[in-house]
């Protein structure tokens, strides 16, 4: 990723991860930001038995719980620790079957605002690097900042 966005990130992926971890410790330590640049975070997963649904594939909720983790990193990456920034909107597409492994989300802000964080999230499963799913969502950004 190359384009210049006119973003700059202000928490850097160890910082997110903490973040999240301390503010949402119920989400588990499988889920990760793994790297921040700007306009940019990539979200990991490290799937195992308890994300597979029958016939050994990670399940849509599980996917989708990734896809958001990506989102709320890049407006906590971008914004700062803003713990009450919340997702307004998400939609996702699946495409792909995946199994275990590490799974993760390539994530763009298309849109920094005063109150709203648009961005998209693909999706890839390591093991093979296909896409495996698409998502848009929208983050509502606290008027405190």
């Amino acid at each position: 990723m190359t384009t210049d966005t006119g973003l700059t990130p202000v928490l850097s992926a160890s910082e997110v991860t903490a973040l999240m971890r301390r503010v949402y410790p119920q989400l588990g330590a499988e889920y990760s930001i793994t790297d921040v640049r700007p306009g940019f975070c990539l979200a990991r997963l490290e799937a195992d038995e308890r994300h597979l649904r029958p016939g050994g594939t990670v399940s849509g909720p599980t996917l989708f719980t990734l896809a958001d983790i990506g989102g709320y990193g890049c407006a906590l990456s971008h914004i700062g620790p803003e713990e009450l920034a919340v997702t307004t909107n998400l939609n996702i597409n699946y495409m792909r079957k995946a199994g275990p492994g590490i799974i993760e989300a390539e994530c763009r802000i298309l849109k920094l605002g005063k109150r709203l964080m648009v961005f998209d999230a693909a999706l890839y499963w390591r093991h093979d690097n296909s896409l495996i799913a698409h998502a848009t969502g929208t983050y509502s950004i606290p008027t405190a900042r």
